[in-house]
């Protein structure tokens, strides 16, 4: 399964742009981010009534731009605040993996999991690919 995220932080970057009232607001972050991070637009978490966080694991790709990635996993977390975990080409980057988990704060309890438990997951919130 293949889905489209809009990226608000590049792999490496320590500047990050938020998606606030239907566009993109300058943030700057202290940390370089481990991963390309940004959103699934439309699809809301009900963990915090926001759009879908997802991760594109692999090479950085540019802020501010919408790019479709494989179904790859989930990144659990205690707080009910999960992730969706997305690879550019299917490939398996362990580098990436290791520097998202470690990224968490430990009492966030982050775990990885598998594409069918993300498939679950999205099932759960009404996504139909």
């Amino acid at each position: 399964m293949r889905l489209e995220v809009v990226v608000e932080w590049s792999k490496g970057s320590r500047e990050r742009w938020e998606w606030k009232g239907g566009r993109f607001a300058r943030k700057h972050e202290g940390v370089a981010a481990p991963v390309n991070y940004g959103f699934l637009p439309g699809l809301i978490n009900p963990a915090d009534g926001e759009e879908v966080d997802a991760v594109v694991l692999g090479p950085p790709l540019k802020a501010k731009t919408r790019v479709k990635a494989w179904l790859w996993g989930l990144l659990w977390l205690a707080d009910g605040d999960h992730k969706l975990v997305l690879s550019p080409d299917g490939g398996e980057y362990h580098e990436d993996e290791v520097a998202l988990l470690a990224w968490f704060e430990s009492e966030r309890r982050a775990r990885l999991e598998g594409a069918s438990v993300a498939q679950e997951w999205l099932k759960e919130l009404g996504y139909s690919s």
